[in-house]
């Protein structure tokens, strides 16, 4: 198992978030892959992002910790779900989004949602990281910071994660260490 990939599970156990929904992609089954064998997790797929954000907001309004994980060209689907569900009921869900689209992309389908993913989240006041080293990945999702809060506050509702899982390295922006 890669080191990011025990990261981010550990973290998830860490925070005690045990549902997991996802949307199957290759770009992201080094991760998924791994939590589906964990039997710490129960695992949703899903066929739509905006099914992703129904999962897991029933979860957590159940009183279980869920987290998300997809694609930057999929976040697109479930934008209205987040502006008219999660964010006025203060309902968190930490989401892992492969971010496409960035320097290098080879595939042209990816580019507009991926470079478009951050300014939205920026539009909806969703805070967000981006993890692009493991020791980025490190700091960031392996301490209390990196639980979704529902501080009204604050307002910090959501963290996102865009994370670049090691496979798609040929297409991230030269930085990235993934």
């Amino acid at each position: 198992m890669k080191e990011w990939v025990k990261i981010i599970i550990n973290s998830l156990k860490e925070h005690d978030i045990s549902v997991i929904s996802y949307i199957p992609d290759i770009s992201i089954d080094n991760i998924t892959k791994e939590i589906e064998s964990d039997n710490y997790f129960t695992v949703i797929p899903a066929t739509r992002e905006e099914e992703c954000i129904g999962i897991a907001s029933g979860s957590y309004i159940s009183g279980v910790n869920a987290a998300i994980f997809m694609q930057s060209s999929g976040f697109g689907n479930c934008i209205n779900a987040l502006a008219s569900l999660n964010i006025p009921a203060r309902i968190p869900i930490p989401m892992f989004i492969n971010l496409r689209g960035e320097i290098g992309e080879f595939n042209i389908a990816q580019v507009t949602m991926g470079r478009s993913t951050k300014p939205i989240l920026d539009l909806l006041n969703i805070p967000h990281i981006t993890l692009d080293s493991e020791i980025n990945l490190q700091k960031n999702v392996s301490h209390k910071n990196a639980h979704a809060e529902n501080d009204q506050k604050h307002s910090k509702m959501f963290l996102k994660y865009v994370f670049s899982p090691p496979q798609a390295k040929t297409i991230l922006v030269p930085d990235a260490v993934f």
